[in-house]
């Protein structure tokens, strides 16, 4: 299977069901099978991947990415033990970054939430055309990038989060700002975006935010 077919919640996938590491093998750069150049793209995907797992605080070397031709039986057999040696050194996923697996797995389902919404905008807003590896490297680690994560993931992400805690029952914006580790104003952007959009309505006698039910949790 082309790497191009890796998608973004394969990897997702792989963690929530408790991999401690996921490692992604294709061809190297320029010798892709088919014209889509799939490697670069499932590069993109990993780099794109990487930095929202840092943003939920899990070690982005947990999923890596390396080239292997199909005659390089040497080089994959000293891929994959080096794989290993670094999933065993960097310890189980969430003990070792100190989250606690229920908070881990909130954080990975409000994640999974977006992953549609994160395709079309890998697609949209971040897919480069570039020649070389270095290049794409180059542009997910730049201010640029940053800039746009933080635009176009990170506040998505948050709202996410926001949704599905208030799934969980109602609760205050203090509450929501203590659990989620998020600034009340950042809390209050988020809550009042969201009810415009019909997803959430506020409870005045309670002073609670509730999810509405059928509202959508991703929209785009």
């Amino acid at each position: 299977m082309c790497t191009g077919r890796v998608d973004l919640d394969f990897m997702l996938r792989a963690f929530s069901n408790g991999a401690d590491g996921v490692y992604i093998g294709g061809c190297w750069p320029g010798e892709c099978h088919y014209a889509t150049e799939g490697n670069y793209h499932a590069l993109c995907n990993v780099l794109l991947m990487r930095k929202v797992l840092t943003h939920i605080g899990v070690n982005p070397e947990r999923l890596r990415i390396e080239w292997v031709g199909a005659s390089e039986g040497v080089r994959f057999a000293e891929v994959m033990n080096d794989v290993s040696k670094r999933v065993k050194e960097m310890g189980r996923l969430g003990t070792a970054e100190g989250l606690d697996l229920k908070r881990l797995a909130f954080k990975l389902e409000a994640v999974k939430s977006i992953i549609p919404y994160l395709r079309l905008v890998e697609r949209e807003r971040l897919r480069m055309h570039f020649h070389q590896e270095e290049e794409y490297r180059a542009f997910y680690a730049s201010d640029e990038f940053n800039r746009l994560f933080k635009e176009l993931v990170a506040d998505k992400l948050a709202v996410s989060e926001i949704m599905l805690l208030l799934r969980q029952g109602p609760q205050s914006g203090q509450k929501i700002s203590e659990i989620l580790g998020l600034k009340p104003s950042e809390v209050s952007k988020h809550v009042n975006l969201s009810a415009r959009q019909g997803l959430v309505t506020f409870d005045g006698n309670r002073r609670v935010m509730l999810a509405l039910a059928g509202g959508e949790q991703a929209r785009a």
